[in-house]
Parts: C-alpha cells; structure tokens; sequence
C-alpha cells in the first residue's frame, strides 16, 4: 500500500482573524516613497493603458511621473493660475487639465503642446475629465455651479447644466454610459445628468429635512462601474445611493474623524478607499462596507489613486507630500504576454485547477497525436518533509522538522496527532537534551491556552514532564521554561474557574426569569 501523507486538519479562524488575508494583501503596498511638492496636491490620476502613467497636479504644474521608477516624466506648466485635475485620457496620449481662472487646455502628453483651449467658465473649474466611452468629450465642473460637457475637436459646448447652487467641486461621467454625468456640490446635492435630455434626471440630497445652516457641501462622488449605484462624501459621512431605485440612500457611514476628500476603487471595483484629512485612508468591502484595512499617512490626504494593475496607491497630501506605495505583485500576475492574452503556462495551470488536478503532479507534457493535443501526467508525488521521515519511521526528525518557525501550528499538533496514532511520540521525544527539547517546550508554552490546540497540548505536556521530570533542574533554559508553563496553566484554569462561576450565575438568573413568567 503507497504511503498517505498527514492529514493537515483545518480549524476555524480564532476571534480577532477575520481581515488576516486582507491586511496581509493590503500591507504589501509598502516602503512608500515620498516627494515633496511646493503646494498642496490636489489631483492624483492614472493612465489606464501602460505602463499606467500618472498626472500628479499640483500649484501651477501637472506632472507625469512613471511608475515603475517613481522618477518625473514630463512637466506642463502653461498655466495662467493654479492648475486643477489633471487627467490622462484612455488612450494615454492626452492631458486635460484646468486652472483658477476658468480655463481648460487640452495637452500632448509627449510634447507638451496645447492641442485645445476651451474657455466658457467665468470661476475655477475644479474637475476636467475625459468621458472613457467617449474620448472626444470632456466634462468640466466649475465654481461658477454649472457643469458642461465639450466636444474637443470643435472646442464646442454640447451640453450645460445649471441646476446647482453652489460651487461644483466633483464629478464623473459614467463609465456604462456616456451620456450620464454625476456631480457633487457645495449645495449639499448630489446630481445625475443626461446629456441627451439636457437637464437633471435625479437629485441626491441627504439635506432635504435639514435647515440651510446644518447642510454639509459634498466633497466628492464615485459611480460605480456598472452605473447603477454612487457614493458621496459628505463631511465625514460616506453615503450610498441606488440609482436604479431613484436616488435612495441605501447605507450612511462614519468612520473618519474629519472630512472625507478622496475616493477610488480598486482595479475590479470591489474595494472603496477613501482618504481623509484626519490623516487616515480607509479599505471597505463593498459587498459589506465594512472596514477591512486602514493606513495611516504623515499630513491630511487630498487626493488618491489605485494603479489600474493594483500595484500602486499613491496619495496626494495637504502639505504638498506625495506618497507612493508600491507592491510587488507574484509571478502569476505575469502569465500575460505583451498583447494581454494569457500564456501557455496560465492557461495550462487553468486547466489543472479547474479540473481538480494537485499540484503535486509536477510533470506534465503536451503530446500531439494526429492533429489533436492531451495532456499526460507522470505520477509523481512530492512529500513534504516530515512526511518523508514518517514514511521511513525517523519519528523524531518528522517532529523536528516540524517546529521550526514558518510551520504553522496546525501543521506541528496534526503530525503530534498521527505520532500518537502509531504509537511513535514518546519515540520521538526520546534522547533529546535541552537543545532539542526546547522547540518542543516553547510549542507547548505558546497554544497550551488556545482552544483549538489546548487539549493536545496539555496531553504532549503531560507527556514531556513524565519523561524529563528527573533531569529538571539542570539547565536553567529548560527550568525557566517549565515555570512560564505551570503559571500560564495556572492562569488558564484561573480563567476557567472564573467562566464557570460565571455561567453558574447566568444559569440561577435565567432560571429565576422563567419561574416568573406567567
């Protein structure tokens, strides 16, 4: 009969575990690099093609900066005022930026050559931003509360909205439709446009009962890829609003101290950040909103933005500071050649998953037989290690090599386990001194108080003490840490004793309520 490896046993995650994978993958956007700018970094924007340049604006410059060296690019300084959103077109050949005086210019990314000038606004236009369905069109929000959609090649005005009342901060046209816009105000409103209809379709407010005084300016807002939900910051608010159900406010949350300035999604949409001037920069579930990840950052955030491939999140910060956090993605997210279709080698690991095939068939070839293709597997287990020593019966090097640091715990108790189904334990505890009876020690003294290893623990304790009772006292390690064992087992029994009293009282008072009841 061929040997079966360990069975690894798997328990559920303890309290307090919940966002372990989350944090994990979040915290790999590290080592930030900081640059300093003269002045407050407004706007922050990828380009969606590669190599996902970005337009950092700040002052009176929009500048490119690339991302694989972090270095600047290119720097557009014709402006006549401090500049505003600048924002790199679909295609990544083109710039569209504003400024205070009202103007918006159109820009060569390369050559830096104003290819357009569109000059209608009388105030500063704050928002400028290319439709992605529709990359001749331009939308522009300005402080003088109307919001305009132009045609780039006739430098024309297609359509002009003037429903706010106030300064027109943000907005976006819809990713699903290009004739949908969505814009915030400083009037406490959030709107949907259509520019087929030429007015406002839906209005958004979360102030309609309140007085004028306690309305709070909407900073930003965010639809979603499928164009049938937004969200907008309001103060530190963060609202929710279904658009196919009319403009309802599905969830309100509050989980920033101060004004919430920024939002993106993540490259698939399922993840929010926001970014706030309490320094904080906030991770949610979209399926939950729940928070998943937090980040803090030196100087209040202004601005931010994921990289379209997820390797970057760069922040804007009041105080002029860039930050650039970059994660180095796994070989797997490079399975694409340079058109973007998947390699042999992804698809074949498709293959393998979808068809149930382990890993653990390593050797596999592709035969060509008449005109057709299959796929041949050699057979071949791999073993871990302390299964191969398992297979030839070194039971103490099985249990050696399995407390060593990076072994999780539930590995080191599921091989205890079949140690102790053959009989082969003490074996393996036999003959150790105090270097080799260490590692077990310290095993014993870190999971014999959790409850998903407790048990055993104690066992394996029981065990130790049995054999080596007669030696403690000869090595100072070993006593120290046969001590720290016996108080955190008194500890622990303390704590049971308590829970027990306690469930006693529990019991008496819920017994009590039922005798009353009529």
């Amino acid at each position: 009969m061929d040997y079966q490896p360990v069975v690894v046993k798997t328990y559920s995650r303890p309290p307090g575990s919940r966002h372990a994978a989350e944090s994990r993958y979040w915290r790999q956007f590290k080592h930030p690099v900081f640059v300093k700018e003269y002045a407050p970094i407004t706007s922050v924007h990828f380009s969606p093609t590669r190599p996902h340049r970005y337009a950092v604006t700040a002052a009176t410059r929009v500048q490119i900066y690339a991302p694989r060296t972090q270095k600047l690019s290119k720097t557009i300084s014709r402006f006549r005022d401090v500049a505003r959103s600048g924002c790199i077109r679909e295609d990544g050949k083109l710039v569209v930026a504003g400024d205070d005086t009202g103007l918006i210019q159109v820009f060569d990314i390369n050559s830096r050559a104003i290819l357009r000038t569109l000059d209608s606004h009388k105030q500063p236009v704050h928002v400028t931003k290319f439709s992605s369905l529709s990359p001749t069109h331009v939308l522009s929000c300005s402080d003088d509360t109307t919001v305009k959609m132009w045609d780039v090649p006739s430098q024309t005005v297609i359509a002009t909205f003037t429903d706010h009342t106030d300064y027109v901060r943000s907005g976006q046209v819809s990713t699903s439709n290009p004739h949908i816009i969505l814009t915030g105000s400083y009037d406490s409103t959030v709107r949907l446009f259509d520019t087929r209809s030429g007015s406002c379709e839906m209005s958004m407010s979360p102030g309609r009962t309140l007085a004028v005084q306690d309305r709070v300016p909407v900073e930003q807002v965010l639809m979603f890829h499928s164009g049938t939900a937004a969200v907008s910051t309001a103060g530190p608010i963060l609202r929710v609003w279904d658009i196919v159900a009319g403009g309802v406010c599905t969830r309100a949350l509050s989980n920033h101290q101060k004004t919430v300035t920024a939002l993106t999604f993540n490259s698939t949409g399922n993840r929010l950040l926001t970014g706030s001037l309490d320094h904080m920069v906030k991770v949610y579930d979209v399926s939950t909103y729940k928070v998943v990840h937090t980040m803090r950052y030196p100087a209040p955030v202004l601005c931010l933005a994921v990289s379209p491939d997820d390797t970057h999140i760069v922040g804007g910060m009041s105080d002029g500071t860039l930050s650039i956090r970059r994660r180095d993605p796994k070989a797997s997210d490079f399975t694409q050649n340079d058109e973007g279709h998947p390699s042999v080698t992804s698809l074949l690991s498709n293959i393998n998953v979808g068809h149930g095939i382990s890993s653990q068939t390593s050797s596999q070839n592709i035969v060509a037989d008449k005109g057709e293709r299959r796929l041949e597997s050699q057979n071949s287990k791999i073993f871990k290690e302390y299964d191969k020593f398992l297979k030839t019966f070194r039971y103490s090097d099985a249990l050696d090599s399995v407390l060593k640091k990076n072994i999780p715990p539930s590995v080191a108790f599921s091989l205890i386990q079949e140690l102790i189904h053959r009989d082969g334990l003490r074996i393996a505890l036999t003959g150790r001194d105090d270097v080799l009876l260490e590692p077990v020690l310290r095993l014993l003294l870190k999971y014999i108080a959790d409850p998903r290893f407790g048990e055993l623990a104690a066992n394996v304790a029981c065990i130790v003490l049995d054999m080596y009772g007669s030696v403690v006292g000869q090595a100072p390690l070993i006593d120290s840490l046969v001590l720290r064992l016996r108080k955190k087992v008194a500890s622990e029994l303390q704590f049971q004793d308590e829970i027990i009293k306690a469930k006693g009282a529990l019991t008496m008072i819920l017994s009590s309520t039922v005798l009353q009841c009529p």
